[in-house]
């Protein structure tokens, strides 16, 4: 089974987001090849809690390369997907308990 929440979001931009109170929205670092309804359950079940939306995100790998003794050598960064989560009225994600 595939793992579909990899990591929770520790960004200034996030962290406003969630604590707007008109609509608290929370960031996620997600499996690439999730869909939007997949990563709503998944943070249902984890947080126990009902998402209203999901925005997504996807983040190409950049080139990146290196000059050694023995010539060039290349490679690419990870490629990763971000959701933003929405929660219904009245419901919270305590993320910073965890840390």
């Amino acid at each position: 089974m595939v793992r579909i929440l990899i990591k929770p979001l520790y960004t200034e931009k996030v962290t406003k987001m969630s604590t707007d109170e008109k609509d608290p929205k929370y960031g996620f670092v997600v499996d690439y090849s999730a869909n939007k309804i997949e990563i709503a359950k998944a943070v249902e079940k984890k947080y126990n809690v009902e998402v209203e939306s999901v925005k997504t995100i996807k983040y190409k790998g950049k080139i990146k390369s290196q000059f050694r003794k023995s010539g060039r050598f290349s490679g690419s960064t990870a490629r990763y997907k971000k959701a933003y989560v929405t929660l219904k009225k009245d419901q919270t994600i305590n993320l910073y308990e965890q840390v």
